[in-house]
């Protein structure tokens, strides 16, 4: 099989070709023995593999893995390029493995780790490559990774926990719109028939349900299926516009129901990566510009890049999140004051973050209480509403006789 390969020679001349070999370890020792120091080595395999697994994506998960990995690996004094070839072998992910094999390479051609992760910003957030690059300035990888990976860990659990929140109420939805159906096309059509003729006056609610079934069972259930999905079509495309996601950011910080979870939610993951960036020895203005393109809301991430540009100006953090008390409560920038004129900040913000993380789990678990009675009261209407539609005219046909 024929490998294309890119290598520095001992002078350090960099040379490019192709070599015959029955494996990729079979191609890299023929180089090694040729005196070729490889930083690169592919084949029609690779490239196969790369169309192959193209769609495939990489998990919060598999990364918080991969840097609790990193860590074990640091500790044990394996050598980085060693220890990201070792890791990126045995990943079951085939995109992300041919990505940190290819990190590897990256790395033993001279690049720091942090620069290589950079080239993958699609899967290394901001956040983790600034983490890595004061690691390695610092000379605490091992340190950072186990840090990183206990930050994604549990990015990761309230992530899943929030999901969990809603795939409740989607599953109830769509049991509704399919039970809405079955009973439009298998059980109103017989029903409807009989209720006609009978000799009662049919009650509003009767004729509604009966009109109703008739629209879905027509022309009126296509149109009514098909505007459902485009609306959610056109909702989803429009919320990747930069328009679309401000005016979804700010929306969602209107509502009721959500608005307060959500606050404490950006809230928590403002205190958190700004605590870890500041521990890690990174500038209070990198730490919160970084913050402010991770933070996940265009409102909060707004006012926390013009926070960064006060603190430029002199001013402290505390000072400009005391003028938005509807985004950070006065109880927040206070704690930020006090941390502020201790030279204590960032644990103060690790006792804000201890707070509002709890205050969210509680948020998530109240709204779940919440939302199972009235999700099931809703279907229970629904489906009450059709049985009392057909029982009524029959109990009045019944009084009549």
């Amino acid at each position: 099989m024929k490998f294309n390969y890119q290598a520095r020679t001992k002078d350090g001349q960099v040379k490019t070709g192709s070599i015959e070999a029955g494996s990729a370890q079979s191609a890299a020792e023929i180089l090694r023995r040729d005196g070729f120091f490889v930083t690169f080595l592919g084949g029609e395999r690779e490239k196969i593999s790369q169309k192959m697994h193209f769609f495939e994506g990489v998990s919060g998960k598999e990364v918080a893995v991969f840097s609790r990995q990193l860590a074990v690996m640091f500790a044990a004094n394996v050598s980085l390029i060693e220890a990201l070839r070792t890791i990126g072998g045995q990943l079951s992910n085939q995109a992300f493995r041919e990505k940190i094999l290819k990190i590897s390479q990256i790395v033993e051609a001279g690049s720091p780790l942090s620069a290589a992760l950079a080239r993958y910003s699609d899967i290394f957030s901001p956040f983790f490559i600034a983490m890595v690059r004061a690691g390695e300035v610092s000379g605490n990888l091992s340190e950072q990774f186990n840090y990183l990976a206990d930050y994604l860990e549990k990015q990761y659990y309230l992530a899943g926990k929030i999901k969990g929140a809603l795939i409740y109420p989607a599953v109830i939805l769509v049991v509704m719109i399919s039970v809405l159906f079955l009973l439009s096309y298998f059980v109103m059509p017989n029903l409807v028939s009989m209720l006609t003729g009978m000799s009662v006056e049919l009650p509003p609610l009767t004729k509604f349900v009966i009109n109703f079934t008739n629209f879905i069972r027509g022309i009126g259930g296509i149109i009514l299926l098909l505007s459902m999905i485009g609306v959610v079509v056109i909702i989803m495309r429009f919320s990747r516009t930069r328009t679309g996601k401000q005016f979804f950011d700010e929306l969602v910080l209107r509502i009721p129901a959500v608005r307060d979870l959500l606050k404490m939610l950006y809230i928590s993951r403002f205190a958190d990566n700004l605590s870890t960036l500041i521990t890690g020895g990174i500038p209070i203005t990198q730490a919160l510009e970084i913050t402010g393109t991770i933070v996940g809301n265009n409102v909060y991430r707004d006012v926390i890049l013009k926070t960064c540009d006060g603190v430029r100006k002199g001013q402290t953090v505390s000072a400009v999140l005391f003028g938005y008390p509807e985004l950070f409560p006065v109880m927040f920038s206070q704690m930020i004051l006090v941390g502020e004129q201790t030279g204590s900040l960032d644990k103060s913000l690790k006792v804000m973050v201890a707070f509002y993380e709890k205050e969210t789990e509680r948020a998530i678990d109240s709204m779940l209480i919440l939302i199972e009675p009235v999700m099931i009261l809703v279907l229970g209407l629904i489906v009450g509403g059709v049985v009392a539609s057909v029982m009524i005219p029959l109990y009045q046909s019944m009084g009549n006789v």
